[in-house]
């Protein structure tokens, strides 16, 4: 069947199979890293019954390498999304727009990869910002929908499977050598810009968690180095509610088998642990700093749990979610984790959670609780 006169006529070198292969490897891998990467996020933000008492806590920098990792490929994601979408967006005109029960799958199959990837990335840049202005829960539809593109991925990768293999190291036949010449050259072009772009973007983007590359956070939504003693703040103590009366009157109070409570001064007046950890947040930005306080395990140990316990952690905010949050024993048991008291030599700012917090090593930073008030065994 001709082609309709009113659909356009593409005659672009790159608008082929070989120049979508080529790009589409990058593409896949870009999507693998941030799957793998969520799902590691997950995992320690919702640890499966299974893993209780099993949670890494080493590296300690664990989750500031992953949740980065996480959020910089996903930016990078963006330049290798659109060409992609640039070397195949002729195939939208193609007649019949269907041709067999087969050819409808397939299509519909891409457009349900195409729809999730650009929502799932659109979501992830706004949730950098901390800006989410849909009706639902961001972690949860963020979660589906990385499910719904691995599936179709592999969908497409399985119906595509004998068009990638015949272009994934074409050589061209005899005869078709300099036409051939010509496509590589345009193509090695196409390539070369696109990892410049891909380049760009990251290193303006990507110091916001790795550290050598911090004077060029241009684009980066957060710079580590701004924030009250050093420390951007997500949530401030006005933002979550927190109030003077609150703060003047602050107890600690610890359930356990002999359960207890402790004004700021006997919290102080208890031995204090100096640790070294990084504040790692989903947003993606990430810095280490220098925390003070007391071992979870020691108050736990005070509360009749020398072995440590899982945790239900309280914090006073009123505003504003994980105000309660809970605690693996894996953590509880590690001598890092600390009710901090004291941040990079001072005591802890309220923005920062004061009178204590929670500081912990390789734990999303929205675990972190501020403002602590009550540590409950579960």
């Amino acid at each position: 069947m001709r082609t309709p006169p009113f659909l356009p006529r593409f005659r672009g070198r790159l608008h082929d199979p070989r120049t979508a292969t080529a790009v589409g490897r990058w593409l896949g891998l870009a999507i693998l890293v941030c799957f793998v990467t969520g799902v590691t996020s997950h995992y320690l933000q919702e640890p499966p019954g299974w893993a209780a008492g099993h949670l890494p806590t080493r590296p300690v920098s664990g989750y500031r390498v992953t949740q980065g990792l996480h959020v910089i490929t996903g930016i990078a994601a963006v330049p290798l999304l659109l060409v992609k979408l640039w070397t195949v967006y002729p195939r939208l005109f193609e007649w019949p727009p269907i041709r067999s029960v087969a050819h409808a799958l397939e299509r519909l199959s891409i457009a349900v990869l195409v729809a999730a990837t650009l929502l799932e990335l659109f979501m992830g840049l706004l949730n950098t910002i901390q800006w989410y202005p849909w009706p639902f829960p961001f972690r949860a539809v963020h979660w589906a929908l990385a499910f719904v593109i691995v599936g179709a991925l592999l969908v497409h990768l399985a119906v595509k499977a004998p068009v990638i293999a015949a272009h994934w190291r074409r050589t061209p036949p005899p005869g078709a050598r300099d036409t051939a010449d010509a496509d590589r050259a345009e193509r090695r072009s196409l390539m070369l810009g696109l990892a410049a772009s891909v380049g760009a973007v990251t290193l303006v983007s990507a110091g916001q968690s790795v550290t050598p590359l911090r004077k060029l956070v241009l684009l980066a939504p957060r710079d580590p180095d701004v924030g009250p003693q050093g420390l951007p703040v997500n949530r401030t103590a006005r933002a979550a509610g927190i109030t003077r009366d609150d703060l003047d009157g602050w107890r600690l109070r610890v359930g356990g088998p002999q359960p207890y409570e402790l004004t700021l001064a006997e919290l102080r007046a208890m031995p204090q642990t100096r640790v070294e950890l990084p504040m790692a947040c989903v947003e993606g930005w990430s810095k280490s700093a220098h925390w003070e306080g007391v071992r979870i395990k020691d108050l736990l140990a005070r509360a009749g749990l020398p072995d440590g316990a899982s945790l239900r952690i309280v914090s006073m905010q009123r505003h504003g979610g994980y105000g309660v949050t809970e605690m693996d024993r894996a953590y509880t048991r590690d001598g890092l984790t600390l009710l901090a008291l004291r941040l990079n030599g001072e005591i802890l700012a309220p923005d920062h959670g004061y009178p204590a917090r929670i500081i912990a090593p390789n734990r999303p930073g929205v675990l972190q609780t501020k403002w602590v008030t009550r540590l409950e065994v579960l």
